[in-house]
């Protein structure tokens, strides 16, 4: 390499390097948005990308060492980048929908995916939550993004030579480009989606440069089409040439619109005639903004890190799927209808996932952002016809439950206002008695269900089991909000009565929950370790915990408390035995993140089990906070394998920062959390009331981990919970740790 060339590179890392030093006051410098994103099929340590985006921003963006197409948009072992990608993708399992790529090459043919791909390092990466950065090694260029709700700023530094370019990649399935050489910019759209979408998809972009043009063309497929500057075909896009010197930059404004280009157009006025520097400090200052309602100190710097980290996770899904337009108006266009509609709608969230927490935390710190999201959801059932449970950004075929009345039950029992709760209520008793567009919305096995009491395990239903117990616990939230909306007593009834259910399936003989056919016999031969089949991602020692609305029902079947306690026991001291013969490709993923925990069969990977840890608040709670404690130390850490499975639109994190803080929603609709062991030896929420939570620990360390006194606003507080109602009115609470467990 020349030597000014090195002179160029090694000035413009200092210079990165410096920026960072000088904003390193807020707390986005705790934040490592790549813990996670060391994964592969056979192991998940996240299967998170390095996201760069605005608290539940529309767009996010991200560098892809993927091709297009690829649900592992980013693992941290591969050397090469593609491109950087806007991107909505929510879950590897359910991929991406209007992606586009940008690439800068030094080489006017290399547009395709293959010759543009460049090596990189994550020596001179940067990663955070506002900002990305990478140098890549064979175009030698440095590239910056920064970004808005629905548009970022580039800026890219060419070092190598005087050849400089631009690749877009509209992506295949249908799209479209048009070159505008005389205002220096490109418009098109990419219908590129992997379902939730309607025929007429399109997610139209206008992209800006601030130097003016020396070439441009449009390609196709793998064929440069010299003179072209409009086309539209399978897979098209562009590449731009710039007239540059060694060391100078492009700076390249990018926003997009599910509605129309013109509406890109005023989505790209969130830049407007701002620099990339400033741009990036408004996100910078945001994010900070948005991180800090939440401070906690006395922990080690990874716990810091991962804290935070955790916390900028759960602030990304859902996202907003709406848009302003000329009048001030918020419309968005319908994946359901495939029409412009008024008002606003949020997409990329599965609530199988996050009601256990993160909407929880969502109700407690974010209530102003659930309203909205409430208000989503009513638009979703009036463009649909019915709730969505996993949605991407329209209804998707993705696992088990219908816990969307979980998640409005928990907020309007909580307070939270501003959506028509008597329109949701109906939404909510429609897919009690039916199944929807896909087999995961509404409920499957409904019949069965609303008749025997269970999903019988012989009827073609897979999952009987685990679909058995989440209806269970959904129509508890559905009683409850019943009962809150004066609804007729007899139709309280019947949704108590379900609630109580997951009885039907219990096994005296083994003492879990067991498969049982439509005759109302259990089935034989029964092998509890087995996953899969009756069970979601799971077996039966895993799945017959959740009965999260009655614990002390649970520990009747189970012979009482105490026999209750042994049994909770053994899940932590059986063998890792597994039985994978219902799955044909062999040992998945989860059995191999099941085993690295050393935990028995607990299964923290996934989200069924996130509760497990806690039912020891109901007789033995020195356990609980044993054990939360060594969760959050084994199986969390701010490095690219930092989680222990997916991580799944911010659950995985909001089990942590609920437990680090002290406190879990265990049956999120009860109105309750249950006491834990707090990580921090202080810390503070302030809440949107303006009102505060402060939580003291001062004893606090990694070996001090158990609670022998617990005082809320001063009073001894002998009960191992505490309600939400008082959190909300602004509370103290006090942890006195020590080293032994308590007697009692």
């Amino acid at each position: 390499m020349k030597r000014q060339t090195v002179k160029h590179i090694l000035a413009f890392l200092l210079a990165v390097a410096a920026s960072s030093v000088g904003n390193a006051e807020g707390l986005t410098r705790h934040v490592n948005p790549l813990m996670g994103t060391f994964s592969s099929m056979e192991l998940s340590n996240g299967n998170t990308y390095p996201t760069v985006c605005l608290p539940f921003g529309m767009n996010n963006w991200a560098p892809h060492t993927g091709k297009i197409g690829n649900g592992f948009l980013y693992t941290y072992q591969e050397n090469f980048l593609y491109g950087f990608k806007q991107t909505h993708q929510a879950s590897l399992w359910i991929n991406d929908y209007g992606q586009l790529s940008v690439m800068p090459v030094t080489r006017r043919g290399n547009f395709t995916e293959e010759r543009r791909r460049s090596w990189f390092s994550h020596k001179t990466e940067v990663a955070q939550p506002h900002y990305y950065h990478a140098y890549l090694g064979d175009p030698q260029v440095n590239v910056e993004l920064t970004p808005t709700e629905r548009a970022a700023a580039f800026r890219l530094r060419f070092n190598g030579g005087d050849s400089a370019y631009v690749v877009i990649d509209a992506c295949d399935g249908g799209s479209f480009v048009k070159l505008l050489p005389d205002q220096r910019r490109v418009v098109g759209y990419t219908t590129k989606n992997n379902g939730g979408v309607t025929a007429g998809f399109r997610n139209y972009f206008v992209i800006t440069f601030n130097r003016p043009f020396l070439n441009a063309a449009a390609w196709k497929d793998k064929q440069l089409l010299d003179g072209c500057r409009e086309l539209k075909d399978r897979h098209v896009g562009a590449i731009v040439g710039f007239d540059l010197k060694r060391g100078e930059t492009v700076e390249m404004n990018i926003a997009t619109s599910y509605i129309s280009e013109e509406q890109a157009e005023l989505n790209l006025r969130e830049i407007g005639r701002r620099s990339f520097d400033e741009v990036r400090a408004k996100a910078q200052q945001t994010w900070d903004a948005e991180l800090a309602k939440v401070r906690v100190t006395g922990g080690t710097d990874d716990e810091l890190r991962t804290f935070y980290t955790c916390l900028y996770r759960m602030l990304i899904f859902p996202r907003k799927f709406y848009e302003v337009d000329l009048k001030g108006d918020t419309i968005h266009y319908s994946p359901y209808n495939g029409r412009v509609m008024p008002g606003v709608l949020y997409a990329d969230n599965g609530f199988w996932d996050t009601f256990r927490a993160q909407f929880p935390f969502l109700n407690l710190m974010f209530p102003h952002i659930v309203s909205e999201i409430m208000q989503g959801l009513a638009n979703t059932y009036r463009e649909s016809g019915w709730l969505p449970e996993w949605f991407s950004p329209g209804h998707r075929d993705c696992m088990i439950g219908q816990h969307s009345a979980s998640v409005i039950a928990d907020a309007y029992l909580k307070g939270i206002r501003g959506f028509d709760i008597g329109l949701l209520y109906e939404a909510i008793c429609k897919s009690t008695q039916g199944i929807g567009p896909v087999s995961s919305v509404g409920r499957k096995g409904w019949y069965e269900y609303n008749t025997l009491g269970y999903v019988p395990c012989d009827v073609g239903i897979n999952q009987n089991v685990s679909r058995t117990l989440e209806y269970a616990y959904d129509d508890y939230c559905i009683y409850l909000l019943a009962r809150a909306l004066n609804r007729p007593k007899k139709e309280q009834e019947t949704f108590r009565r379900r609630s109580l259910n997951y009885r039907h399936l219990f096994d005296d003989a083994t003492g879990l929950m067991r498969p049982k056919d439509s005759k109302g016999r259990f089935l034989s031969p029964f092998n509890p370790y087995r996953w899969g089949d009756h069970f979601t991602e799971g077996n039966s020692w895993q799945y017959s915990w959740f009965v999260p609305h009655d614990v002390v029902g649970l520990q009747k079947l189970m012979g009482g408390p105490a026999r209750f306690m042994e049994k909770l026991d053994s899940v932590f001291t059986q063998p890792q035995h597994y039985d994978i013969s219902y799955y044909k490709r062999g040992v998945i993923h989860l059995i191999r993140e099941m085993q690295n925990a050393d935990m028995g069969q607990y299964a923290h990977l996934n989200e069924p089990m996130h509760h497990v840890p806690y039912l020891y608040a109901f007789g033995q709670p020195w356990k609980a906070q044993r054990l939360v404690r060594t969760i959050m130390s084994r199986l969390y850490a701010p490095r690219p394998d930092g989680y222990c499975g997916d991580e799944d639109n911010g659950q995985m994190s909001a089990w942590y920062v609920f437990s680090a803080l002290g406190f879990y929603p265990l049956s999120p609709v009860s109105g309750e959390y249950v006491v834990g062991s707090p990580l921090f030896r202080h810390a503070t929420l302030q809440l949107p009331s303006g009102s505060t939570i402060e939580i003291d620990a001062p004893q606090n360390s990694s070996s001090n981990v158990y609670v022998s006194q617990f005082a809320m606003n001063g009073q001894l507080h002998d009960s191992q919970f505490i309600k939400h109602c008082d959190l909300t009115k602004g509370a103290k609470l006090f942890f006195h740790m020590e080293k032994s467990a308590p007697t009692r």
